[in-house]
């Protein structure tokens, strides 16, 4: 290993000899060896652009690919062009390396950046000595010639391969903040219509060949597509810092779910709406749950105050407020879907737009660390009597014991409520068997979660707290221990 040369993976930057690192321009004096990448027509951009640093005698090696966008009659296709490519690139390089020279391959940008220098990284650091010089990258430099941040504050910035579906291009740029599309050229006409129908065309700017004295800047939707190059990226940039002119303030109240516990639940649109929101309104636990952001205001209650939340989003929202009220889980599930609803069925509020988002269940959550005891026909029922007499929750229990669905008890005790769970327990009984499986899920997602299976004869009140829920399994519900632990299932079938 000591008498063998070195790799250098040099980065050097967007396209200005200027951008180069001193490191970058030092390496690349010094190497015995220069490699660079180029098209079948032999013009290097990567040699051009270190050409300043390099010196007299220096060995250069001319890797040029096999294919860019022309087809290929290659037997194992574009791919097994590739690859074979990479190996006669890689074993060429060895070849300096194992002869004690040291090789500086040029690398656009920086080399473990969408870059072709990762290729003979992966093929040769584990038998020589391989060191990378990172540098400035397109995404920068498309940045710097828009003179517009990027992102601010906990915006998130997503890079993006214009190769990527036009289906999955349009689904993350509507989740994201700000945006960087790489890889253009042929791709533009879907990168074009994947910005339009993500609603992002009017915010995304053209940058092509960036720092260089043939960069140009466009708006997205100006650019002809014939006349865009590979080395040209698009960019979505900081929704706070854009230079388009923002919407007339248009009131609006949208109720979302969380999901239960862990923000990975939490839906993209979700996640949108929270961020888009001038308001945050909801119950103190469910708000705290929502990341803190600069000029947004939180109006946190108590939970046993729907109405009244209700109608101050409303009433936010009729003065031009973008409102959200937040639920955990699902909103149309014992949350707070229902309540606005009810509330704006009145004459005051007909003329505010309400829209509701889904979201993953606590009913589903549970369900999910188990198996698949729902995998049949089921309820949900509320235990609560807060806002429903006891006499219809217990007729409604025994209605579906009786039915032999499962089923999903939400709210199934509280501080002040204790007694419910062995009162349904009993219910039960009367129509299922001792051994029906039930299901505790605590906390779920969350960092106390916690999963139980009993009996139904076994169920202890005391094991269930206002953080809980329970299934029911039905008469077929089945649970089955095995090496990987307890799976329980209610089957899609049911006897005749």
């Amino acid at each position: 290993m000591s008498s063998a040369g070195k790799l250098w993976g040099v980065g050097i930057g967007p396209g200005d000899p200027e951008l180069m690192t001193v490191k970058a321009a030092r390496v690349i004096g010094e190497a015995d060896v220069v490699a660079f990448h180029s098209a079948r027509h032999g013009r290097s951009i990567s040699r051009g652009v270190a050409a300043p640093y390099m010196r007299e005698g220096q060995i250069e090696e001319h890797l040029v690919y096999p294919v860019t966008t022309e087809s290929i009659d290659h037997p194992g296709g574009y791919q097994g062009a590739m690859d074979e490519f990479y190996e006669q690139a890689a074993d060429r390089l060895a070849t300096h390396l194992a002869a004690g020279r040291s090789v500086a391959l040029l690398a656009a940008g920086d080399p473990l950046f969408y870059s072709s220098y990762m290729h003979m990284h992966k093929r040769l650091a584990d038998r020589f000595d391989a060191e990378v010089i990172p540098g400035v990258t397109a995404v920068s430099a498309a940045s710097a010639a828009l003179a517009e941040p990027l992102v601010e504050g906990e915006e998130v910035l997503t890079v993006l391969p214009g190769t990527l579906p036009q289906e999955e291009l349009t689904r993350r740029l509507r989740e994201t903040d700000a945006a960087a599309i790489m890889k253009l050229g042929r791709t533009y006409p879907a990168v074009r219509q994947a910005l339009k129908d993500a609603g992002r065309i009017d915010e995304a700017y053209y940058v092509e060949r960036a720092s260089t004295d043939r960069q140009r800047v466009a708006a997205a939707d100006e650019v002809d597509d014939a006349d865009v190059p590979y080395f040209a990226i698009a960019i979505v940039p900081s929704p706070l810092n854009n230079r388009i002119e923002p919407e007339p303030a248009r009131g609006e109240v949208v109720v979302v779910g969380l999901g239960p516990g862990d923000q990975a639940w939490t839906t993209p649109e979700v996640r949108r709406e929270l961020a888009r929101a001038t308001d945050l309104i909801g119950y103190t636990t469910y708000i705290d749950r929502v990341p803190v952001r600069p000029g947004q205001r939180r109006h946190a209650s108590d939970n046993r105050v729907e109405a009244e939340r209700a109608a101050m989003a409303l009433d936010m929202a009729k003065r031009g407020g973008r409102v959200v009220v937040v639920s955990s889980g699902d909103p149309g599930v014992f949350a707070m879907a229902s309540a606005v609803l009810e509330v704006v069925a009145e004459d005051q509020w007909k003329d505010v737009p309400v829209r509701i988002l889904p979201g993953m269940t606590a009913a589903n959550a549970v369900a999910s660390r188990v198996g698949a005891p729902l995998g049949h026909d089921y309820a949900m029922l509320s235990l609560s009597d807060r806002l429903k007499p006891w006499d219809i929750v217990a007729k409604r229990v025994s209605a579906v014991a009786s039915a032999d669905m499962a089923f999903a008890v939400y709210n199934p005790a509280s501080k002040s409520r204790t007694w419910q769970v062995a009162a349904m327990r009993d219910l039960v009984l009367e129509h299922r068997s001792p051994d029906t499986p039930v299901i505790i899920g605590r906390d779920i997602a969350g960092p106390e979660e916690s999963i139980k299976i009993v009996r139904l004869a076994d169920l202890d009140p005391s094991d269930v707290d206002m953080r809980c829920l329970l299934i029911v399994g039905s008469s077929q519900t089945t649970v089955v221990e095995s090496a990987h632990g307890t799976t329980v299932f209610t089957p899609r079938h049911y006897p005749a």
